[in-house]
């Protein structure tokens, strides 16, 4: 791939993650409460620690999505949102083995336009491929001076 392009790939990568995880962590960030439920839905956690990570997690998603779509500590944003999705796949696939019928959470607040957990799942996996692209085609963040 020529030089040109690589910078084309990455820069649609980086807008199409970016725009995914700001705009999911501004859904959650409006709805606290409710994404806590969501949280709550997966039976993993405490009561506490529900609301501790509805109260963190749409900021992390948020700060990671602005530094992808602004460009900026691309390879840690990178690596902050690939982690993010690979629990959540995680957390996924355990919600689909113990036969949980609920809502994932990602998009919306209170169920409202749900996704399976099946769909939310393929969506994820999905957005593995642009987030590695990322990683492989950003050059290093450090720029001396």
């Amino acid at each position: 791939m020529t030089h040109r392009w690589t910078i084309i790939a990455e820069n649609i990568c980086r807008w199409l993650v970016g725009g995914v995880f700001l705009y999911a962590g501004a859904v959650k960030a409006g709805d606290v409460v409710a994404f806590a439920g969501d949280v709550a839905n997966y039976q993993l956690f405490p009561y506490a620690v529900n609301f501790l990570i509805a109260a963190a997690l749409p900021y992390i998603e948020m700060l990671a999505g602005a530094l992808l779509v602004f460009n900026r500590r691309v390879r840690a944003a990178a690596l902050v949102v690939g982690g993010l999705n690979l629990v959540f796949i995680v957390v996924l696939i355990s919600a689909l083995a113990r036969g949980l019928d609920i809502d994932c959470g990602c998009f919306n607040s209170a169920g409202q336009g749900a996704a399976t957990v099946v769909a939310a799942l393929v969506r994820d996996v999905a957005l593995m491929v642009p987030i590695v692209l990322i990683s492989l085609l950003k050059k290093d963040d450090f720029r001396p001076g």
